[in-house]
């Protein structure tokens, strides 16, 4: 678990999740860390292991026992990195992009759950493409040439685990997500987050390299900052697309 502390002078604590295979290098990764550092917060920012062969320990526990030593502090997780945040303690305010909480309809259950029960730990399952179609209109010939190809049978069954284990999530968290995207499943968003939680924006799986991103910055913000209760003041300020979330 690789882990960076951006602008030490902030005066606000920021922990921010990053999703698999997301990089601080990244310079999508990098544009949403300096709008945060902008807005004045010492982003503790953590890079995931992108082969695990146990949730709470290489996943959860690292990162948990960290926050642990902050006095109060607002959450950020981006897709797998939503999945161990919405199990961390003590933050102010949650807010969460594109959340993994389930898999993508695009993989039958059925075959990932006969993946997940295969007794290795060798990185040979294909993720599927990561292009710009996927992941975003601004994802940089950089960040998809590094970007992984592949994960472990260990590495499914880990993140089924978390999946299943889902807590109820906190009643101020807010979601943005996009009815585009390939890589998650919409419907544990919309059986555990109220529709006025949610902001919908026009894209794949990563905001932050969304063409639309500049639309939902302030909002993110806002959400950071305020919770819930600002964002639903303002619901009428984003949301490109009009769609219910699937429930």
């Amino acid at each position: 678990m690789r882990h960076r502390i951006f602008n030490e002078d902030g005066e606000n604590e920021l922990v921010f999740v990053m999703g698999w295979g997301n990089r601080w290098t990244h310079e999508n990764v990098s544009w949403l860390i300096g709008k945060l550092t902008d807005a004045g917060y010492r982003v503790h920012a953590f890079e995931l292991p992108t082969n695990i062969d146990d949730f709470k320990a290489d996943w959860l526990e690292p990162i948990a026992e960290y926050v642990v030593d902050l006095d109060g502090y607002q959450l950020l997780g981006h897709s797998a990195g939503a999945l161990i945040a919405q199990a961390l303690d003590g933050a102010e305010n949650h807010v969460y992009l594109s959340p993994w909480w389930g898999y993508s309809e695009a993989y039958p259950a059925l075959l990932v759950e006969a993946v997940s029960k295969l007794p290795t730990t060798l990185p040979c399952v294909p993720v599927g493409e990561m292009d710009r179609e996927t992941l975003g209109e601004r994802a940089t010939d950089h960040q998809i040439a590094t970007t992984p190809r592949w994960v472990s049978p260990a590495f499914v069954r880990e993140t089924r685990r978390g999946q299943e284990e889902l807590l109820t999530i906190d009643h101020d968290a807010v979601v943005f997500c996009s009815l585009r995207d390939p890589v998650v499943s919409l419907r544990p968003i919309g059986e555990r987050v109220p529709a006025e939680h949610v902001v919908l924006y026009d894209g794949g799986h990563e905001l932050f390299s969304s063409a639309s991103r500049d639309r939902h910055i302030d909002t993110l913000l806002t959400a950071l900052e305020d919770g819930a209760e600002a964002v639903e003041e303002n619901e009428d300020v984003d949301g490109d697309e009009e769609e219910p979330v699937p429930a």
